[in-house]
């Protein structure tokens, strides 16, 4: 299974897209549309789409997110430090979800993920951002050594 994941370079926050067994142009170039609606409903914004050079994205996937105001840019050939967020989550999923969980079918799977991501997303603190939790800000700083 192929699973397309969208990572916020700030706040480490994933958003699942989709997985499929056979990802097509049409495939991906959907999931940029709902990725679009998406960060249009909750009002974020976002200026860059850093991405790996993979035949799997068409030009319209490229096309869609310069359509509401994203660059693409393209990751470097062969130079994993690039994309080291993405490759650091997937670190982190394989191991802590999917080597531990019998996946039946794709359905089982987004819930699967799903789960993760709400976990990865609101309770894992992450040491790339001072222990911080994507959707929650970091705790105001102890000044007081008494307390």
């Amino acid at each position: 299974m192929y699973v397309l994941v969208v990572i916020e370079h700030d706040s480490r926050r994933t958003r699942i897209l989709g997985a499929t067994a056979h990802p097509s142009a049409s495939w991906v170039a959907q999931a940029a549309k709902h990725l679009v609606m998406d960060l249009e409903d909750l009002g974020c914004r976002a200026r860059f789409m850093i991405r790996d050079r993979d035949g799997k994205f068409p030009e319209l996937f490229d096309a869609v997110l310069n359509d509401a105001g994203i660059d693409v840019v393209l990751s470097g050939i062969q130079m994993p430090r690039t994309n080291s967020i993405a490759e650091r989550w997937i670190q982190t999923c394989r191991p802590e979800l999917l080597d531990r969980t019998l996946i039946w079918n794709q359905r089982h799977l987004l819930h699967t993920l799903r789960e993760f991501e709400q976990f990865y997303n609101g309770h894992r603190p992450h040491q790339g951002i001072a222990n911080a939790r994507p959707l929650h800000p970091l705790p105001p700083p102890i000044d007081d050594p008494d307390t």
